[in-house]
C-alpha cells in the first residue's frame, strides 16, 4: 500500500483530536493552522511548552497529576504541590517545564529540509528528521526545559526558595518557546 499524502493530510485534519487535551493549546495554534494550510504539510502533533508535575514511571492514562500551558504564579504551583502531596502515599512525582514541539508530515524530502533547516537554524535545537521513507516527518523541538522530582513518600522535597527560583526560570523558558513559535509562524509565508 503506497503512502498518499493528500488523502492522509485530508483524514488526518478530518479527526477529532486524540491527545489527552482534546484540543490544540492557544499559544501553537496558529502555527498549527499556517502548516496544515500549507500544501507541503500537515501537523501530527504539538504542544507550545508546559509546566506539569507527573507520576514516575511509564506512560499512562493518569500520569499528569497538574498541567498548564501557561505561566503560573508561586502560590499556584505551591498549592497544587501541597495538594498532591498529600494524595499520593508512596509515589515519585516530578516537576518538568518542557519545550515546545511540533511533528510535521511533509509531502516530499526537499520540503522537509526546508522546515528543518529552517527551525533548527532558528532556536528550535533539538528537531530531528523522523522517517525519510513512505511518511515523511520532522520533528521540531526547542531545548528550554527543567526536570526534577519534588514529592517523594509525600515529602516536598525543595524549599520554596528553589522553587521561586525555578519557576521564575520555567516561565521565562516558555516565553521563549513562545517567541520561537511566533518566528516560525512567519517563516511558513515562504516555505
Amino acid at each position: 500500500m503506497t503512502f498518499n499524502f493528500e488523502s492522509t493530510k485530508k483524514d488526518i485534519l478530518n479527526k477529532k483530536d486524540k491527545s489527552n487535551i482534546g484540543f490544540i493549546d492557544k499559544d501553537i495554534l496558529k502555527l498549527c493552522d499556517k502548516i496544515n494550510s500549507n500544501s507541503n504539510y500537515f501537523t501530527t502533533s504539538s504542544c507550545s511548552g508546559r509546566i506539569v508535575l507527573v507520576l514516575d514511571g511509564k506512560k499512562r492514562k493518569d500520569i499528569f497529576l497538574f498541567r498548564t500551558h501557561d505561566k503560573i504564579n508561586f502560590n499556584e504551583l505551591k498549592y497544587k504541590i501541597l495538594e498532591i502531596s498529600e494524595k499520593f502515599k508512596k509515589e515519585l512525582i516530578y516537576f518538568k517545564q518542557e519545550p515546545c514541539l511540533i511533528v510535521v508530515s511533509c509531502k516530499n524530502k526537499e520540503s522537509q529540509w526546508k522546515l528543518f533547516s529552517e527551525a533548527r537554524n532558528n532556536g528550535w535545537k533539538k528537531s530531528g528528521i523522523l522517517s525519510l521513507d513512505k511518511k515523511i516527518l520532522v520533528e521540531l523541538m526547542s531545548t528550554e526545559n527543567i526536570s526534577f522530582p519534588i514529592i517523594k513518600n509525600r515529602r516536598i522535597l525543595v524549599d520554596d526558595k528553589f522553587l521561586k527560583i525555578v519557576l521564575n526560570k520555567s516561565n521565562k523558558n516558555l516565553e521563549k518557546g513562545w517567541s520561537k513559535i511566533k518566528y516560525l509562524e512567519k517563516k511558513m509565508d515562504y516555505l
